[in-house]
Order: C-alpha cells, then sequence, then structure tokens
C-alpha cells in the first residue's frame, strides 16, 4: 500500500492529518507548498515533495515498518550518540515513540513539532534526564531542528545526526562540494585522510567531513538540480553511499537502491556538546533545491 494514501484516521487541519500503516502512527502533510509524512516512531520525516518538484527525501523501496528498528531512509534521529559509540548503534532516539506537540500552518507552509522525554527505559539505557525537541517546517524549503534540554541535575554530553538521505537520479553524476578536504575514513578504520574539493562516487563511501561549509552543496545532473544543505550547531557533516555489496547485505535496501540516495549529515562528532542542568543546543539541517 502507497503510505501517501492511506485513510486518515484522524485530522488536525486543513493540511494535517493522522494514519497509520503497520501500528506506526504517521502524521502526514499536504499543502499548497509541499508534501510530507513523519513517523511518530522516530521521530522519522519519510518523505518531503516540494510543490512541482521530485522528492527530494529518499526511502527504501523495502523499508521496514516495525518499532523494533529505525526505517531505512528519511531523516533519523541519532540521539544521544552517533554511530557506535555505544548500545544500540546511533542512539534510541530513532527507535523511540515521539509525541506531537503542535502544528501550525499559514499560506507558506506547516510547523509540525514533536517531542521526547526520558523514562525508566530511556533510563536503562542512557541514565540522563532530557527533554528533545524536534520541530519540522515545511514549505518551498525544509528546515528539520533538534533541540535537546538538560532537564537532569548535573552535566551530560552527547553526540548525533541528522542523518538525511537525499534522493538523486543517479549516484554516478553527483558530485557533492563545500564538505571540505579533511575527513575521518570509516572505510580505514577512521583513518584521518585529505580530499580533493569535490567528492563523486565509484565505490562504498563513508566520511565524516571534520571542518565543512555551512552549506553542501549536491549537484545531481541527472535531475539537473542542486540540494543546498546548510547545517547549525554541527562539528562534521557525514556523507555515505553503501554501493552494492552492502546494498546486497541489508534486507531493508533493494540490491540497486544506492544509485539513488546520498547521505549528507548535520552531525555533532566526538565527544559532542556537554550540557549543564537547563541548558539547551540546537542541532539543524536547513534543505533547499534549486535548478
Amino acid at each position: 500500500m502507497d503510505i501517501r494514501n492511506l485513510p486518515a484516521i484522524a485530522v488536525l487541519s486543513d493540511a494535517v492529518t493522522v494514519c497509520e500503516f503497520q501500528g506506526i502512527k504517521i502524521i502526514r502533510v499536504i499543502h499548497e507548498t509541499a508534501e510530507a509524512g513523519i513517523s511518530l516512531h522516530g521521530g522519522h520525516l519519510i518523505w518531503y515533495k516540494p510543490a512541482d518538484e521530485d522528492d527530494v527525501i529518499w526511502l527504501s523501496e523495502k523499508a521496514e515498518f516495525d518499532t523494533s528498528k529505525a526505517i531505512r531512509g528519511g531523516v533519523p534521529v541519532c540521539w544521544p550518540w552517533f554511530g557506535k559509540a555505544g548500545t544500540p548503534s546511533h542512539g534510541f532516539a530513532r527507535n523511540s515513540q515521539w509525541s506531537l506537540k503542535e502544528h501550525r500552518e499559514n499560506e507558506y507552509g506547516v510547523i509540525v513539532a514533536l517531542e521526547l522525554e526520558d523514562s525508566e527505559a530511556t533510563r536503562e539505557i542512557w541514565p540522563h534526564k532530557f527533554h528533545n525537541q524536534l520541530t519540522f517546517e515545511f514549505g518551498p524549503q525544509l528546515k528539520v531542528s533538534l533541540t535537546s534540554t538538560n532537564t537532569d541535575d548535573a552535566d551530560w554530553s552527547f553526540s548525533g545526526a541528522l542523518h538525511s538521505y537525499f534522493q538523486v537520479g543517479d549516484i554516478k553524476d553527483v558530485v557533492i562540494t563545500d564538505m571540505g578536504q579533511s575527513y575521518l575514513d570509516n572505510i580505514q578504520n577512521g583513518k584521518a585522510c585529505q580530499g580533493d574539493e569535490k567528492l563523486t562516487f565509484t565505490q562504498e563511501t563513508d566520511r565524516v567531513y571534520t571542518q565543512p561549509q555551512d552549506t553542501v552543496t549536491i549537484s545531481d545532473s541527472k535531475l539537473s538540480r542542486k540540494i543546498l544543505v546548510t547545517n547549525k550547531g554541527h562539528n562534521a557533516a557525514v556523507i555515505w553511499n553503501p554501493w552494492q555489496e552492502l546494498s546486497i547485505s541489508m534486507a531493508d535496501m533493494a540490491d540497486n537502491s544506492f544509485e539513488t540516495m546520498v547521505c549528507v549529515e548535520s552531525t555533532i562528532h566526538g565527544e559532542g556538546v556537554t550540557l549543564a542542568p537547563g541548558e539547551s543546543h540546537t542541532l539543524t539541517t536547513h534543505i533547499a533545491v534549486s535548478k
């Protein structure tokens, strides 16, 4: 079944409805400026399409909607750590149930805010109190903001990412610029490397760029567009494409689906950010498309 056309189980406004797929609630946005869907499982953006434009966000055709795991594609929220710094990998936020906090709309677009707070289950994994607000601003452009607040009585530190998967025409024709030249190569066990000013793809790529410009550009000749990814509150940009061998090994990716996706992630890497009680930090990615 096409998840974009599921029957509504609740109507929240002219532009915002709730539907359900395999037990997972989805906040669906249909507005004259854009369409989008957010899974409350993971606080996970699963599609975004500006009016009169191709899809910007990639979702695996074999994505598994299962509350025991993260959804492949979209914009998973990696928090309170990135990668394999703890268990589960990329943290628990992308496997947690988020709550709808508010939604607003006007002629320019729609804003949807979700929240996640510590619980007995999260404190068994990570023994700290917190409040996260995840805000989506939908219109001709997309802005995703994750604000983390320390509601505990002691300092804690975190890392993470807005793990954005982008739809491209053909990865072999994609060029990425403005990511900087210094990176850690996860294919080589995190080896520090120096690269070119332009990144093209001929094999599996998994890099943490440590000196990116605020805006990283994805040039996609097949779809005749550029995707401008502007990040704030980050200290790195992760760029990933699994290529064919790794895609084949993953049950939730089709064998050749690597050809139409690339990840460019707003990332807090390494030791991360330390918050004192009452302090907050916002990690943002802003996505714009130009022809």
